[in-house]
């Protein structure tokens, strides 16, 4: 191919070898790169021959012999290798014959089953369709008489939704009175809670009333005699109500609003002037609440936790404020 020799790369083993043939008979065609070829695979052969000065040094006559004697005796090999090579083709030959009759009676054998065959499928054909034709037969009368059973089964659904139609009907309106009983439960607790604080707070002017102003004495037993307590969260708009009324009954009003704005490292110091701490339980945190009730414990102050925010729950634990003093 690389010296443009035409059809040489569609050409098949054969072809090859003749174009070879020919190309290494012209000196300025193949034979010049055949040689280059040859010198190049044998250049350590031709390197120990090139020292040889004359035909003497090139071939002895002992060397003569014994290259004469290899090649005689690869005339033999290769005629044994032709022999065996015979003998192995005449076995293949007989194999293959064999194999042949083999071959012939399996097909026939196939043929003769494949004639079986086909006559078996001829009769199980007819009869399939004899079967067939029974079998329809029986499944119009099957499903005549499947269609009544679900007109039937249809029938009986029919009652059977209804009457559930008809008890979740019963359950809406049982569900709905309820509700709607519930509705003027809620309404009416709703009235009654806003009547209560109504009330809470008309309760807790009335009180502010009675209580004697700053620098009056108190009457009764709402007397704190001088305590100091110190009240924990609430309500902004309530403190001043409150400091107000510890105030008017003999007591001093600390406050800490339980970490919103004041810090929490003040309460240890306030709870230290105080007789007493106060928290509204609806009205501080929960971190504050511990803090404080750690702290009294520590401290051995009275810790009183109060319902609400409002001057009513304060002022039902003054008996227990009080016990402070003892």
């Amino acid at each position: 191919m690389r010296l443009g020799v035409h059809g040489a790369d569609a050409a098949d083993s054969h072809a090859v070898h003749q174009l070879g043939v020919i190309l290494a008979g012209n000196p300025e065609a193949g034979a010049k790169h055949l040689q280059k070829l040859l010198n190049r695979k044998y250049k350590t052969a031709l390197n120990q021959f090139a020292k040889a000065k004359d035909s003497v040094a090139l071939a002895t006559e002992e060397f003569v012999k014994r290259v004469f004697g290899e090649v005689h005796m690869l005339s033999h090999l290769v005629g044994a290798a032709n022999r065996a090579d015979i003998r192995r083709l005449r076995k293949l030959e007989e194999d293959n014959a064999a194999l042949a009759a083999t071959i012939e009676r399996q097909q026939k054998q196939l043929r003769d089953g494949f004639t079986s065959r086909d006559e078996v499928v001829r009769r199980l054909q007819a009869m399939v369709a004899q079967k067939t034709q029974a079998e329809a037969a029986e499944d119009r009368a099957s499903e005549q008489a499947k269609g009544a059973t679900d007109a039937l089964a249809d029938e009986k659904r029919l009652r059977d939704e209804v009457a559930r139609r008809e008890r979740a009907e019963t359950q809406l309106g049982t569900l709905a009175a309820k509700h709607d009983e519930m509705a003027r439960r809620l309404q009416g607790a709703e009235q009654e809670l806003e009547a209560l604080r109504s009330e809470l707070r008309s309760t807790e002017s009335q009180i502010a009333t009675l209580l004697p102003t700053v620098g009056e004495a108190p009457t009764g037993a709402v007397d704190l005699s001088g305590l100091t307590i110190l009240y924990v969260g609430g309500r902004t708009h309530q403190i001043p109500r409150l400091k107000g009324f510890v105030e008017r009954v003999n007591g001093k009003f600390l406050h800490h609003d339980g970490g919103i704005e004041h810090s929490s490292t003040l309460l240890p110091g306030l709870l230290s002037r105080a007789d007493a701490a106060v928290f509204p339980i609806d009205c501080v945190s929960h971190d504050a609440a511990a803090r404080i009730k750690r702290a009294c414990s520590q401290m051995g102050k009275v810790c009183v936790p109060v319902r609400t925010s409002s001057i009513t729950s304060l002022l039902s634990r003054i008996g227990t404020i009080r016990s402070a003093r003892a």
